[in-house]
């Protein structure tokens, strides 16, 4: 009995052994509609352990595309999506808990066709090096900046739920794929709040003067 406890005790561990994923911006999650598309389990185990690879959820039902998202959908993450302008330079956040040495990228995907729209706006050639003793700076914490003029970008990504910027990294060894996804839109909402914050700023400070 106390031998059967131990094993089980071990194999739960190993199902919510974390390895990583994307905290900021706010990713997508999983809901209702990743529920019915992937079935309950699915949800329940990304919920459990949002770092876990993708390929722990295999197999999936046909309706359900892991390969996008890891099956996240833009119906349950309606409320997370993110408004960034052109040429705006995007912060993120990772946490890698257990390392898989491997390449990455961050890119913009439509979501409709699951196809990158111009190139990655980030590459890791080598990423999560589980052999070095401390994992490089950048590999938890790094920027993206969008093109600056990009017909393609602002009218693709016009409307919410069309584009993800998509954190995506490969376990070579491990053969584990990891994903994550932030919802976002292009606008012009970013670079107003700047002009408007800066005018506040500036009638605060002749306030103050006189």
């Amino acid at each position: 009995m106390g031998k059967s406890f131990i094993i089980a005790a071990l194999v739960a561990v190993t199902t919510v052994s974390a390895h990583g994923n994307i905290t900021s911006p706010p990713a997508r999650l999983g809901g209702p509609a990743m529920a019915k598309a992937c079935g309950q389990s699915a949800v329940s185990a990304v919920l459990q352990d949002g770092t876990i690879p993708l390929e722990n959820l295999l197999p999936a039902p046909a309706a359900c595309n892991l390969f996008l998202c890891r099956g996240a959908l833009f119906a349950d993450n309606a409320a997370r999506v993110q408004t960034f302008a052109l040429g705006q330079t995007i912060d993120f956040t990772a946490i890698l808990p257990i390392p898989h040495e491997g390449p990455a990228n961050v890119s913009v995907v439509d979501t409709k066709t699951n196809q990158v729209i111009g190139q990655p706006l980030i590459v890791f050639d080598s990423y999560a090096d589980e052999n070095l003793a401390v994992l490089p700076a950048n590999n938890t914490a790094f920027s993206v900046t969008l093109p600056a003029a990009s017909a393609t970008l602002e009218s693709a990504c016009s409307v919410a739920g069309a584009c993800v910027l998509q954190w995506f990294w490969f376990g070579t060894a491990a053969k584990q794929t990891y994903e994550s996804c932030v919802d976002f839109v292009i606008g012009s909402g970013v670079a107003k709040r700047a002009a408007e914050e800066e005018k506040v700023k500036r009638k605060s400070a002749r306030w103050y003067g006189n």
